[in-house]
C-alpha cells in the first residue's frame, strides 16, 4: 500500500491560518497517496509555556501556571473556532474542544499543582506536562481535516510508540511499535482514514507518557515512517528545505536540492534547526525517501535526503553554527604520556550529564580541550577539578579552565573527502576576514570540519565560508 507520512512542525500548526494551510496540504496529498498519516507538533511556543509553568511551580510559584493555563485556553479556543468556523462542510461541532482540549489544560493545572506542593518536578512529571501541547494540537488538525471532508482521527502516540523509561529522551522499541501501528492504523488507513498523531511522545509498557527529546516530532515521523513501511516521509517546516547557511546570517543562502544522510546528520547535530538529528536513522535503515519542505511555500520542491553512495556534487555543501558554547581546557606538562587522562576526563563529564559536541587534543598530549553548552560550563569545571584534585595539587595538571562565549562553526560536505586543499581554502577565507580559530576538529570520515571561534566573530566566519560555497556553485 503506497504510504506517505507527513510531519508538521510548531510553526506549521502555530495558528488557525497555519493549521488551515497544513490541512490543505494533507488534502492535496490524499489525492495522490492511498495511505497518509499525519504527525503534528504542539502549536509554536506552547511546549515552552508548559515547561515554564512546571518549573515555576517547582520553585514555589503557585500562580504562574494558572495564568499560563488561561492563556493556552484562549489560544486553543481561538484556533479551534477559527478553523471550524471557516468551513461549513460536515457536522463539525465543539466536542473536541470540550472533551479533549480543555481536559488537557485541566490536567496541566493539576500536575503543576502537584509539582508545586512537592517542590520538584521529576523527569516523569515533566514528560507528562510537556506532552500536553501535542495532545491538544492533534484535535485542532483533525477537526480541520474533518471540516474539509476527510475521515481524520486524532491518535495519541502513546498507543503506538512503545519506549523505554528514560524520561525526557526515551528510546523507541521498534518491533512492538511496528506491531502496534499495524494493528491500530493499517486497516483504517487502507479505508482512506487519516490518523493525526502526536509527535514528540510515546509511552512505556506500563502506559506512562514519555517524550523523545525536544524537537522529537521529527523523530516521531522517522519512527512511524519505518513502522508503517512508508514509501516517503515529508517534514514540513517554515523554510524551503535545508539551506547552505542560516539566511539571517548569509543573505545569499540558498536551498540545497539534495543532501546525503551523512551530510544532513552532521548538519542536524551541529546546529541546523531543520531536522532532529535522530530522525535519520530509522528512515535510512529502511531506504525511505525523506523530504524537507516548506508549509508556506508548498510549490517549492524542498530538499531530498538521499542515501550515502560515495558520489556527491560539490565539496562544501553548507555551513552551520552552534552558539552558546564554552571551551573547556585541561593542560599540564605532567599529562605527557600518562594513560587514562582522556578517559577520566570524559567519564567525569558523562557523570555530570553533559554532552560534548567537539574534542581537540594536542599531539604532545599536554592539553585536551572540548566544547560544552555554556550553561553547563561551571558544573563541568567543578567535576573536573574534583576528578583531578591530586594532579592539580602536584601540578601534573596546571589548570582546568573555561573560555566562554564561543561558537562551533561546522563546514559540511561529503565531497570534501576527495577534494584536496579544502581545509586550506577554509582557513585562508577566515584569515582574509581576520577571524581567529581557537580550536579545530575533523572526523575521520572527512565529511565535516568544525572550528571554534569567538562568538563575536561567528557570523563573519559563517559568511566567509559560505562565500566559498557560492563561488563553487
Amino acid at each position: 500500500m503506497k504510504t506517505l507520512v507527513m510531519k508538521f512542525g510548531g510553526t506549521s500548526v502555530g495558528s488557525a491560518e497555519a493549521i488551515a494551510q497544513s490541512a490543505e496540504i494533507v488534502k492535496a496529498a490524499k489525492n495522490d497517496w492511498l495511505a497518509v498519516a499525519v504527525i503534528v507538533s504542539a502549536m509554536s511556543g506552547v511546549t515552552d509555556l508548559l515547561l515554564k509553568g512546571a518549573h515555576t511551580a517547582a520553585a514555589g510559584d503557585g500562580q504562574t501556571f494558572r495564568a499560563i493555563a488561561r492563556d493556552l485556553r484562549a489560544k486553543h479556543e481561538a484556533a479551534f473556532h477559527g478553523l471550524v468556523g471557516a468551513i461549513r462542510v460536515g457536522a463539525v461541532h465543539e466536542s473536541p474542544l470540550q472533551d479533549r482540549i480543555l481536559p488537557c489544560l485541566a490536567e496541566f493545572e493539576s500536575l503543576c499543582h502537584a509539582v508545586n506542593i512537592l517542590g520538584e518536578g521529576s523527569p516523569r512529571a515533566l514528560d507528562a506536562i510537556s506532552s500536553l501541547g501535542e495532545r491538544m494540537s492533534i484535535h485542532l488538525m483533525a477537526a480541520r481535516l474533518q471540516a474539509l471532508g476527510l475521515a481524520a482521527e486524532a491518535v495519541e502516540a502513546g498507543e503506538l510508540i512503545l519506549t523505554d523509561d528514560v524520561f525526557g529522551s526515551a528510546n523507541p522499541q521498534m518491533n512492538e511499535t511496528k506491531a502496534r501501528c499495524e494493528s491500530r492504523l493499517r486497516e483504517k488507513m487502507h479505508r482512506g482514514e487519516v490518523p493525526v498523531i502526536t509527535g514528540f511522545i510515546g509511552a512505556t509498557a506500563s502506559g506512562a507518557v514519555t517524550t523523545l527529546g525536544r524537537g522529537g516530532s521529527d523523530y516521531s515521523a522517522g519512527i512511524l515512517g519505518a513502522a508503517l513501511g512508508a514509501d516517503e516521509v515529508w517534514i514540513w517546516t517554515d523554510v524551503n528545505g535545508v539551506m547552505t547557511a542560516d539566511p539571517r546570517v548569509a543573505a545569499d543562502a540558498r536551498t540545497l536540492p539534495r543532501l546525503s544522510f551523512r551530510e544532513i546528520s552532521e548538519l542536524a547535530y551541529y546546529g541546523a534547526k531543520v531536522l532532529h538529528p535522530k530522525t535519520i536513522r530509522p528512515v535510512v535503515e529502511r531506504g525511505i525517501d525523506l523530504w524537507i519542505k516548506n508549509t508556506f511555500n508548498p510549490a517549492h520542491p524542498g530538499t531530498l535526503i538521499v542515501p550515502d553512495n560515495g558520489h556527491t556534487q560539490g565539496a562544501i555543501k553548507a555551513v552551520t553554527a552552534i552558539k552558546s558554547q564554552s571551551l573547556i581546557t585541561i593542560e599540564g606538562r605532567g599529562m605527557l604520556g600518562v594513560p587514562g587522562v582522556a578517559a577520566r576526563t570524559f567519564g567525569a563529564v558523562a557523570r555530570a550529564g553533559v554532552s560534548v559536541p567537539l574534542i581537540s587534543q594536542a599531539s604532545s598530549e599536554q592539553s585536551i580541550c572540548f566544547s560544552v553548552p555554556s550553561p553547563s560550563h561551571a558544573k563541568v569545571v567543578a567535576v573536573l577539578q574534583e576528578e583531578f584534585r591530586p594532579e592539580l595539587a602536584r601540578t601534573d595538571i596546571d589548570s582546568v579552565s573555561s573560555m566562554d562565549n564561543t561558537v562551533i562553526v561546522t563546514v559540511v560536505g561529503a565531497g570534501m573527502r576527495s577534494t584536496p586543499g579544502i581545509a586550506g581554502r577554509i582557513f585562508s577565507a577566515l584569515g582574509n576576514r581576520n577571524v581567529n580559530v581557537i580550536a579545530i576538529a575533523q572526523g575521520s570520515s572527512e565529511c565535516s570540519i568544525s572550528l571554534v571561534v569567538d562568538a563575536a566573530q561567528a557570523d563573519e566566519a559563517v559568511k566567509a565560508i559560505h562565500q566559498l560555497i557560492v563561488n563553487e556553485q
